[in-house]
């Protein structure tokens, strides 16, 4: 069993920057894929990104294309979303998930935190 706690949200002017971490207990973290999600108000939950178990994998969606850097520390148990360049857009709930699979598919991932609230204001 995977238990997630994300952190790191908060409100910043759009142009600003957060970075997001996700702490995760239990031993599998280091071999579990990892993922960033997103939903905003009245919408379906969003890829954001992901990374493979040991970095060597990233993928993000289009939107966030060099301005958004996932990472991960297996030492720490952490994975990161280091966030540039916010846009009013990006302003939603952002969730980590683990599983197995490196995939932008939710249903793939088996392990999912609470959520932190990104706020971007114009």
């Amino acid at each position: 069993q995977v238990q997630l706690v994300e952190s790191g949200g908060g409100l910043v002017q759009a142009g600003g920057s957060l970075r997001l971490s996700c702490a995760a207990s239990g031993r599998t973290f280091s071999s579990s894929a990892m993922g960033w999600f997103r939903q905003a108000p009245g919408k379906e939950r969003e890829f954001v990104s992901a990374i493979n178990w040991n970095g060597g994998t990233t993928y993000y969606t289009d939107s966030v294309k060099g301005r958004f850097t996932i990472s991960r520390d297996n030492a720490k148990n952490t994975v990161y979303l280091q966030m540039n360049s916010l846009k009013p857009e990006d302003t939603a709930v952002y969730y980590c998930a683990a599983g197995v699979l490196t995939t932008t598919r939710p249903s793939a991932y088996h392990y999912w935190g609470q959520g932190t609230q990104v706020t971007i204001s114009s």
